[in-house]
């Protein structure tokens, strides 16, 4: 029987991305292409994940060195009882391709203050923050003006919370709107060498489902209209957006650039290397620079790294780690009970006796970038055969 209601299928058909593309400025292909990083995988983790999943942004790095609790399950979408114990990284990528297989998520356990070379934040199109410390956000910051990337910072408490973009040359970065506060907390932080692992702990930010929802659908939708920016679509680079979710109150505020701002270097051109921190060596690494810039170059790190542990009473330890890893404990003498002092480095010049190590055994992450440098005359390398780790 025909009607005159029947609907024609073939008039219909949609596929996944169909109502997207109906927005006017809207590019799947563009979309589809870009490689995302979400650092943190926590409540405003969760729902960055989730948005980004949805939308099929093609390639999701997700970073968190955190195990899943049963306090997250009420503030976490991707999270089940089950993956109570397991990391949140990897179980958050687990369920972004669970949720839609046309995305390429990766989960890394990692610190980002240590763990992560600059050479991955310049291969992402712009990152996410879902963190709760300065630190972090002030690590990501430094990072991403070096390689020249946008970063977008959220922070929830309670009903609270504000989302705030970041692009390098237009405006204020994360730097410039620390406070002298900010500033003392920070370096009460990087004080732990002397202190334990507990007595640094912070305390739990008290927050809710609602509140990442809102700010992380903020900070997604302002990473739209950063990947479309040849649509010239107003953004809110060096500004916040600014939520009070008691009164429903929400406005912008403007951050004032700090013209002597330290985070805004920029590494100049980036030179790839075959390299992997696995396996040259500091001293083959250090040949391979001076071949290219003369026999008086030096190599310089964007970290300290702790080498040896002395003692008083004679005895001598090996460290090897970047400065900010050390803890109390590591700084006991195993000999006489007492605190130890360290020594510490962010230079090789080739007269170190440890030039057979390789970056890896000292603290720096696969795919990172160093300087080779000459006096004033700096150039830029990157670890570029660590490339697989993190791009798959």
């Amino acid at each position: 029987m025909n009607n005159q209601f029947e609907l024609n299928s073939s008039d219909f058909e949609e596929d996944r991305y169909s109502r997207l593309r109906l927005i006017p400025w809207w590019d799947q292909e563009k979309i589809q292409n870009a490689k995302i990083m979400v650092v943190g995988a926590g409540a405003l983790g969760n729902e960055l994940v989730k948005n980004l999943t949805l939308l099929g942004i093609g390639n999701i790095l997700i970073l968190d060195m955190d195990s899943i609790e049963n306090s997250n399950l009420t503030r976490s979408v991707l999270f089940r009882r089950n993956d109570v114990g397991r990391y949140k990284a990897e179980i958050a990528a687990e369920r972004a391709r669970e949720i839609n297989p046309d995305v390429n998520a990766v989960g890394i356990v990692a610190n980002i203050i240590d763990d992560v070379g600059l050479g991955v934040f310049r291969r992402m199109d712009v990152v996410l923050g879902g963190l709760d410390n300065r630190e972090a956000r002030l690590a990501i910051n430094q990072s991403c003006y070096k390689v020249n990337k946008p970063w977008i910072d959220g922070a929830i408490e309670v009903l609270n919370g504000f989302a705030r973009v970041f692009v390098p040359g237009q405006g204020a970065c994360y730097e410039c709107t620390m406070t002298d506060m900010d500033w003392q907390l920070i370096n009460k932080r990087k004080s732990c060498a002397l202190l334990t692992h507990e007595q640094m702990a912070e305390g739990k930010i008290p927050t809710t489902p609602t509140s990442s929802s809102v700010i992380a659908g903020i900070q997604v939708q302002e990473l739209l209209k950063i990947l479309h920016k040849e649509r010239d679509l107003p953004t809110l680079a060096g500004k916040g957006f600014v939520f009070n979710g008691l009164t429903h109150d929400s406005y912008v505020v403007e951050y004032q650039e700090k013209p002597d701002c330290m985070s805004h270097d920029t590494y100049d051109e980036i030179i790839e290397k075959n390299w992997s921190v696995k396996d040259i060596t500091l001293k083959v690494l250090l040949l391979e620079i001076q071949a290219e810039m003369g026999e008086t170059a030096v190599i310089d790190f964007d970290r300290d790294i702790a080498t040896y542990g002395h003692c008083n009473c004679g005895e001598h330890i090996s460290l090897f780690m970047p400065v900010h890893k050390l803890r109390g404990n590591m700084l006991t003498c195993p000999k006489c009970g007492q605190q130890m002092s360290f020594d510490s480095v962010h230079s090789i010049n080739g007269s170190e006796d440890f030039l057979n190590m390789t970056p890896e055994q000292i603290g720096i992450p696969s795919l990172h970038i160093i300087c080779g440098r000459v006096g004033m005359n700096c150039k830029y390398y990157e670890f570029t055969a660590d490339v697989p780790e993190y791009l798959k």
